[in-house]
């Protein structure tokens, strides 16, 4: 009895300092997130500064508090800070080698909030994944795509990809091409797609729309078109224009071929 009293005793104080260290680390861990979120929220609220610096310095502040955090509770257990700074600069070899991958998605991190290739709320293709961009913090891009399924796009690929942003400019120019029969009246076809270009308001008037022949399909004269819309507008104009040029044509009697062979035979 009196042994196990002893032993109470030696391991008493390493059960309370495992009981602290457990508080810090669970009020570290909840106050770095509370406070990363406040920095998000006040950086948001700035007209001046773009939403995509308030998540990527939210990271930033999250991760330094629980730094800070481990510190402390490496504190509590007798391992001062100068010994763990010790402890790392001993093993930044072996980390860095363990890590490299990790910490090159942190410098490309950098590298993308500096340069800002894409922001929150534009959609992107990166390295042939297209989405998008919700979140881009320390060590990855989040992105979403149009049906909702989540991607995430480690930093040092985005940094190393070809990045197509197609929200990067306030206006984009819709291309579409049409199809009529050899037999029908190129000009009159030209203008229906002018006419129903001209009535749209999201079309805009400078640069000017642009109808041409562009190309002698084996089954069908080609009609292209260029159009200028906000970026905004460009999915619902080109809806709206494949569906009111089919509807014109059939009124106007122009027909959209389809892919054909015609058979000759010559008499002997």
């Amino acid at each position: 009895m009196e042994e196990f009293t002893e032993q109470a005793y030696l391991y008493w104080p390493l059960v309370l300092n495992g009981i602290k260290a457990l508080m810090v680390l669970i009020l570290g861990w909840m106050a770095a997130g509370l406070i990363s979120s406040a920095v998000r929220t006040r950086i948001n609220k700035t007209p001046q500064i773009d939403e995509t610096l308030g998540s990527f310095a939210a990271s930033v502040v999250r991760w330094v508090l629980l730094a800070i955090v481990l510190v402390a509770v490496l504190g509590i257990f007798g391992i001062e800070a100068t010994s763990l700074v010790a402890m790392l600069g001993a093993a930044t070899l072996a980390i860095g080698l363990a890590l490299q991958g990790t910490l090159s998605n942190l410098a490309a991190g950098f590298m993308l909030i500096l340069f800002r290739p894409y922001k929150l709320g534009q959609y992107v293709d990166i390295g042939g994944t297209a989405g998008t961009v919700r979140d881009l913090n320390l060590f990855f891009t989040e992105l979403v795509t149009p049906d909702n399924v989540q991607l995430i796009v480690p930093n040092g690929e985005a940094w190393g990809a070809i990045i197509t942003n197609f929200s990067a400019h306030a206006t984009r120019r819709l291309d579409i091409t049409f199809g009529i029969d050899y037999g029908d009246n190129i000009e009159q076809a030209k203008a229906v797609i002018l006419r129903l270009a001209e009535a749209d308001a999201r079309v805009l008037a400078n640069p000017d729309p642009w109808v041409r022949v562009t190309n002698l399909g084996d089954s069908s004269v080609d009609i292209s078109t260029r159009l200028w819309c906000n970026a905004d507008d460009y999915w619902e104009l080109k809806w709206a224009m494949i569906q009111g040029v089919k509807e014109a044509f059939d009124a106007e009697g122009i027909s959209i071929p389809y892919p054909h062979s015609v058979e000759i035979q010559k008499k002997g």
